[in-house]
């Protein structure tokens, strides 16, 4: 094996390998380390070493092959493209794939690693190991539809601070179980994070202000298709409000919908100011599956 990636160790006291390797490689986990170890792949001054405990001395030099440690490239996606220009991207993007990875470890195929080559680089100077570079707002693994990329810092800014002051008119289509009450109304009811369960959310009297619009648009004796229109931007509002009325999300089983093969939200449309242009709304088609639903042609 080529050892062409070296450390040296300069400190008075000895050290275990593996703590000292952890420390410089904090994207690798121990487990990862310890596995490669016992490999004999790490070497000790171009000696092998087999074990996580052996202790490192002033002047040691370790080393290892470049490959070692590398991630695993990332498997090639495409996504439909709605709008490009130089200033910003439109995705439209399908269920199943993931707005960004969660962490420099996470090696999943992406929105963000699909536009990665689009966007310029000073975006991803600015966004190191975060691989987020260009995402504007993101939208949940299950949820298809419509999503904005920026591709310089100039438009990721002009685009983040219309999301912040709620001046983007986003669009959403749900199937839910069963059939509502009224066929428009708005949800009034404070998002906050579920103790319990702390990746989910739920609504209470201590949580953050969050409304959404709905109105019904085709319904049968077991499903309804409705169009939601969040007016604030909380974290799963429109999966946690559902399930607070009692009509959760088909697909949603998180929030307390039947099991399906998708979570049954679409981003529809986005609205919003583009410099030069204006008021401009991009739009992504439903998705056949959502008539099935509802036995609409």
């Amino acid at each position: 094996m080529t050892k062409d990636i070296k450390f040296v160790f300069n400190q008075e006291n000895p050290k275990r390998i593996d703590h000292f390797l952890s420390q410089k490689l904090p994207g690798v986990s121990r487990s990862q380390i310890d596995k490669e170890i016992g490999n004999n792949n790490i070497f000790i001054n171009a000696k092998q070493i087999t074990k996580a405990g052996t202790l490192l001395k002033n002047g040691d030099i370790v080393s290892y092959s470049s490959s070692l440690f590398a991630p695993p490239k990332l498997k090639q996606i495409l996504l439909p493209i709605i709008y490009e220009d130089d200033f910003m991207l439109v995705i439209n993007k399908p269920s199943g794939v993931i707005t960004h990875s969660k962490g420099i470890t996470n090696y999943e195929s992406s929105v963000a690693s699909f536009v990665k080559d689009k966007i310029n680089q000073e975006l991803l100077g600015i966004d190191k190991n975060n691989n987020r570079a260009g995402i504007v707002h993101r939208l949940d693994r299950g949820t298809s539809g419509v999503i904005l990329v920026a591709k310089t810092e100039a438009a990721r800014k002009y685009l983040s601070n219309q999301f912040a002051k709620r001046k983007v008119h986003k669009t959403y289509y749900a199937v839910i179980n069963g059939q509502l009450s009224r066929p428009e109304a708005q949800i009034n009811m404070p998002i906050e994070r579920n103790p319990k369960m702390p990746s989910t959310f739920r609504t209470g009297p201590n949580g953050k202000s969050a409304i959404t619009k709905y109105s019904v648009k085709s319904s049968n004796d077991k499903y309804s298709l409705i169009l939601l229109s969040p007016i604030t931007g909380r974290t799963h509002q429109l999966r946690v409000h559902l399930k607070a009325i009692n009509h959760p999300i088909v697909g949603d089983v998180v929030y307390g919908g039947e099991d399906a093969d998708r979570l049954m939200l679409h981003a529809a449309s986005i609205e919003i100011n583009l410099p030069k242009i204006g008021l401009k709304k991009f739009e992504a088609k439903l998705p056949r599956v959502f008539n099935n639903y509802l036995n609409i042609s």
